[in-house]
């Protein structure tokens, strides 16, 4: 055994155990326990749960995003300050003043992307329970060979879970007989989780960005992702096992409506998102609005210091008060 399925036995074993926990409830309730909707409505509670489980992860995320658009600014001025100076000098002072300010606000540029890197083993684990049930192999714990072989042999709308739309293509361009089903569906989830993850990057793109941001190469990066990612799933979806293409359509929608909650309630400052916001709040009569004139208040407010009066005798404040 690797390293890698060293690391994912424990991760899979949650997610057999998940997974077949739904399966009972579903022939619990009634369902055909061999039936292809037992097993989808399994992945999907599978889905939801793993998901939810995420929250506080991604929440996590949202925040360190948050903190690094906050000293944004400040970075920019020390890389305007360093542009176009190659000497070593130059360039050590740089990081150092950029590991300074890292440290004095408290962020951290890896920050944002170890969530994501958390997510990593989840997501491979996901994968390789549903790709070795749909063909026929036992899983690492909960999921048996019966189960296993009950889940390869499952069909959805006459479509067999473990079908791919390539295999299909294949059998069809050889001559040999083949699932029009199986191709109807794939490509239809194949449409959908193009969709969605098009979706899901067009909302950061167009209403989550400040103007900062659309002026950094970063925004360039995420016009390529809204256009590259979609691409990455049309491109491989036609090779996933319709299993699979269940788990990745529903994870998908789970991140759009996600994404949609997030960008609605918690918006990037100076975002169009966060500019719709303040409309909002302001329409209810919610909307707090700081005052110019507050700082104005508020040091009018502080007690002013004055110097100690000296004590006066009785005789001298008469003769003060007779001037």
């Amino acid at each position: 055994m690797d390293i890698f399925s060293i690391i994912l036995w424990p991760i899979k074993w949650v997610i057999e155990l998940i997974l077949v926990a739904f399966h009972s409830f579903w022939d619990f309730l009634g369902l055909d326990p061999d039936a292809g909707l037992t097993w989808v409505l399994s992945i999907v509670g599978l889905v939801l749960v793993v998901r939810a489980a995420l929250i506080p992860v991604f929440v996590r995320q949202i925040k360190s995003q948050r903190r690094m658009l906050e000293v944004a600014p400040q970075l920019k001025k020390i890389q305007d300050k360093y542009k176009g100076k190659k000497d070593q000098f130059s360039r050590e002072a740089m990081s150092r003043e950029t590991m300074d300010l890292y440290k004095r606000t408290g962020t951290n540029p890896l920050s944002s992307c170890l969530p994501l890197l958390l997510q990593m083993p989840i997501f491979f684990g996901l994968f390789s329970v549903l790709n070795d049930a749909q063909h026929d192999k036992p899983g690492v714990g909960p999921m048996t060979q019966e189960l296993a072989n009950s889940f390869a042999n499952s069909e959805f709308l006459g479509a067999p879970l473990k079908s791919t739309f390539i295999g299909e293509w294949n059998l069809m361009v050889a001559g040999q007989p083949f699932s029009i089903n199986v191709m109807i569906i794939a490509l239809t989830m194949i449409v959908l989780m193009t969709a969605s993850q098009f979706i899901t990057q067009l909302q950061i793109v167009s209403k989550n960005m400040s103007p900062e941001t659309k002026a950094s190469p970063m925004f360039r990066q995420q016009r390529i992702l809204l256009y590259l990612l979609p691409l990455v799933f049309a491109v491989s979806g036609v090779a996933f096992p319709l299993g699979v293409m269940f788990y990745w359509l529903v994870s998908n929608f789970w991140t759009m409506g996600q994404q949609f909650v997030v960008i609605r309630n918690m918006p990037t400052p100076g975002s169009e998102a966060a500019k719709a916001r303040e409309a909002r709040l302001a329409k209810r009569g919610k909307l707090v609005v700081e005052s110019p004139s507050d700082e104005g208040d508020d040091v009018a407010k502080k007690p002013t210091t004055t110097q100690r009066q000296q004590p006066v005798s009785k005789n001298r404040a008469k003769k003060q008060n007779r001037k």
